[in-house]
C-alpha cells in the first residue's frame, strides 16, 4: 500500500499540494481526477520521488519514501510522465528495453528480454519494434512509453495521463490492459486521467482533487454522482447508466 500523510508542495509561495492524506490499495486502479492546475501531477510525481515534498510523509509498502534506495525504489514502482523527451535516435524495442534497466544495469539477460517481448506483444507493437521512435505517430509512441513502463514489471505503476495522443480504439485498448495488469498480474496501478468516463469504466476508485486539496474519494460508484463531480468541475454533469457503467454526459451541457 501507498500511505501518503499531510503532504504539501509549494512554488513560488503558492501551495499546489496542500496537507493531502490519502491511501492507495494494493492490486487496484486508482484514478486521480480533477480540473486542471488541481495537483494531480505534482503529487503522482511525489509518490514516485522524481520532486520532493516539502511536508509530510508517503509510505511504500510501510517504508518512508526516502528511506529507498534509487535501484530497489525503481523495481518497486515505475512512472510515465505526461511528456516524454528522448533525444536518442532508438528503436521501440530500445525504448522498451530501457524499462530493464534497474535490473539489467543495461545488459540484457534472456530473462529481460522475455519482459521486454512480452511488453511489445501487450502493446501490439511487435510489427513496429525495430522502427525508430521519429517514424511513429504520437499515439504510436505513447503506447511504446506504455510498453517500457510495463516492462519495468514493477508491483506499482504510475501513469500520467497515459491517453494523450491516443485515438479511441487506443485508448480503450491501454484502459484495457491496465485492467489486465490488475486482474491477472497483481499490480497496482495509479492514473491520473482527465477522461471522467474512461475513469468510470475502468477504475476501483477515485480521488478527486480541486485546488491542490483532496475534495472527496471513494469507490467509483459512489464518485460518479451528479453532485460529487459538479463540486469537483464547477459544471452541472448528468449521469446516465450505459451498459453497467455510469457516464458522464458533460457534453450536452
Amino acid at each position: 500500500m501507498v500511505k501518503v500523510r499531510g503532504v504539501s508542495k509549494s512554488y513560488g509561495g503558492k501551495k499546489v499540494i496542500d496537507n493531502v492524506s490519502l491511501d492507495i490499495a494494493k492490486g487496484k486502479i486508482t484514478s486521480f481526477i480533477g480540473p486542471n492546475g488541481a495537483g494531480k501531477s505534482t503529487l503522482m510525481s511525489m509518490i514516485s520521488r522524481l520532486i520532493a515534498k516539502d511536508e509530510g510523509e508517503i509510505l511504500i509498502d510501510d517504508r518512508e519514501l526516502g528511506s529507498w534506495n534509487s535501484r530497489e525504489l525503481a523495481k518497486k514502482i515505475s512512472i510515465l510522465k505526461q511528456s516524454n523527451h528522448i533525444n536518442l535516435r532508438l528503436t521501440v524495442k530500445d525504448l522498451v528495453s530501457f524499462g530493464r534497466f534497474p535490473y539489467s544495469q543495461g545488459k540484457l539477460t534472456p530473462e529481460d528480454l522475455r519482459y521486454v517481448d512480452e511488453a511489445i506483444e501487450y502493446m501490439e507493437l511487435a510489427s513496429m519494434q525495430h522502427k525508430y521512435l521519429d517514424e511513429l505517430s504520437g499515439g504510436q509512441k505513447q503506447r511504446a512509453f506504455i510498453a517500457m513502463v510495463i516492462a519495468q514489471n514493477t508491483e506499482y505503476v504510475l501513469l500520467d495521463e497515459p491517453l494523450n495522443n491516443l485515438d479511441m480504439k487506443h485508448s480503450v485498448q491501454i484502459m484495457k490492459v491496465l485492467r489486465r495488469l490488475v486482474d491477472e498480474l497483481g499490480k497496482t496501478v495509479v492514473l491520473v486521467i482527465h477522461d471522467i468516463n474512461f475513469a468510470s469504466c475502468y477504475s476501483d476508485y477515485i480521488v478527486a482533487l480541486k485546488g491542490g486539496v483532496v475534495v472527496k474519494e471513494g469507490p467509483t460508484e459512489e464518485m460518479m454522482v451528479s453532485d460529487v463531480l459538479s463540486a469537483v468541475y464547477d459544471m452541472d454533469i448528468p449521469i446516465e447508466e450505459i451498459g453497467g457503467n455510469k457516464i458522464c454526459v458533460y457534453f450536452a451541457g
